[in-house]
C-alpha cells in the first residue's frame, strides 16, 4: 500500500476529515478521563524543527507519548539538513529508522521532496505555504462547539498566508463559505481560490466581510520570517484588527479563533480574544487531540 502523507487538507477525503475529528474528540474524552489509549505503542516519531514553536512541539511530543511511542526532536543544529545535506538524502536516511517525520519549515517545496522520498508518513507541521494541522484543530473545536461546518460562513481576517491557504482547502473539504477580508497586496494565492470556486470571496471592508458570519478568524499580521516587513504591515492592516464592534457583525452566537501566538492590539483586541465568544484556548489544546487522530491515522 502507497505510504500516505498529509501535507495538505486535501491529501483527505472529506470522510476521512471528519473521522479524523470525530476520533479527535473521542481521544480527547478518553485523555481527560485518563484512560489509556496506546494505540502506537514502539512507534517513533522524527520531528524536524527550521521554524521555532510551541504548539507544535509540545502537541505532537506529548501526543506521541499519550500513544505510546516516542517522538525527538531535531533542529537544524541536530541533523545534517542544517550542514547541507540534501533533502533526497535525509529522507532515505530518516525514514529507514522512523515510523514518521513532522517538518516545520518555510519552503513548501521542501517538505513536498522529503515526502516523495521518504518511505514513511510525513507531516506537515507549517509551512510558508500551509498550516493543515492547525486546521484540524480548528475544526475539530468549531465541531465541538457548534456541530458539522457545512453550509455554515467563516470569515478570515488578515494576511493571505499560510493559515488563510488552509482555510480555502479546509473551505472545500467541509464545504462552507469562506470571506476573506484582506488589504490589497496581500491576497492569498489565486489558484487555491479558484479551486475552492464560489465558497471563497474576497473584501477589503473587513467589517463587510464579517457579516453574517459563524465564524471570524484572524492571524499575526507578520509570520516568522517577515519580522522587517513588521512597521510596512502594521500601516497595511490598520484597519484590519478584529474588535468587538467587528465581531457585532456578524452572528450572534459566532465563535472567536485565533492559531496562537497572538499579539493583543494588532491583529486582534483584548476584548475580543480574553471574551465570551473566543474559544482559542479550546484551540490549542485540540492541536493535541486533533494530531494524535491523525497520527493513529497514517499509522496505526
Amino acid at each position: 500500500m502507497a505510504t500516505r502523507h498529509f501535507l495538505s487538507l486535501l491529501d483527505l477525503s472529506p470522510d476521512e476529515f471528519r473521522q479524523l475529528l470525530a476520533r479527535a474528540s473521542e481521544l480527547k474524552k478518553m485523555q481527560h478521563a485518563g484512560e489509556p489509549h496506546a494505540t502506537l505503542q514502539g512507534k517513533v516519531l522524527a520531528m524536524v524543527f527550521e521554524k521555532s514553536s510551541t504548539r507544535t512541539r509540545v502537541s505532537f511530543e506529548a501526543g506521541m507519548f499519550q500513544l505510546g511511542g516516542h517522538a525527538m526532536f531535531l533542529s537544524p543544529r541536530d541533523t545534517q539538513l542544517g550542514r547541507g545535506e540534501p533533502i533526497e538524502d535525509t529522507a532515505r536516511v530518516l525514514s529507514s529508522m522512523v515510523d514518521a517525520i513532522m517538518v516545520r519549515t518555510f519552503e513548501h517545496e521542501k517538505i513536498e521532496k522529503l515526502a516523495e522520498y521518504s518511505s514513511v508518513p510525513v507531516i506537515n507541521g507549517l509551512t510558508d505555504w500551509l498550516h493543515p494541522c492547525q486546521l484540524l484543530a480548528d475544526m475539530q473545536t468549531w465541531q465541538e462547539h457548534r456541530g458539522d461546518m457545512q453550509g455554515k460562513t467563516a470569515t478570515y481576517v488578515g494576511d493571505g498566508n499560510n493559515m488563510c491557504h488552509s482555510y480555502i482547502n479546509a473551505a472545500r473539504q467541509l464545504d462552507f463559505k469562506l470571506n476573506i477580508a484582506c488589504p490589497p497586496g496581500y491576497d492569498p494565492d489565486m489558484k487555491l481560490v479558484e479551486a475552492a470556486g464560489e465558497r471563497i470571496n474576497i473584501f477589503r471592508n473587513p467589517k463587510e466581510a464579517c457579516q453574517g458570519s459563524d465564524l471570524v478568524v484572524t492571524d499575526v499580521w507578520a509570520s516568522m520570517g517577515q519580522e522587517e516587513e513588521q512597521k510596512i504591515r502594521e500601516r497595511a492592516f490598520a484597519d484590519f484588527q478584529v474588535t468587538e464592534e467587528m465581531m457585532q457583525q456578524a452572528n450572534d452566537d459566532a465563535l472567536f479563533m485565533h492559531c496562537l501566538p497572538a499579539h493583543r492590539e494588532e491583529e486582534v483586541s483584548t476584548e475580543v480574544i480574553d471574551g465570551p465568544r473566543s474559544v482559542v484556548w479550546d484551540e490549542a489544546e485540540n492541536r493535541l487531540h486533533a494530531q494524535k487522530a491523525l497520527l493513529e491515522f497514517l499509522l496505526a
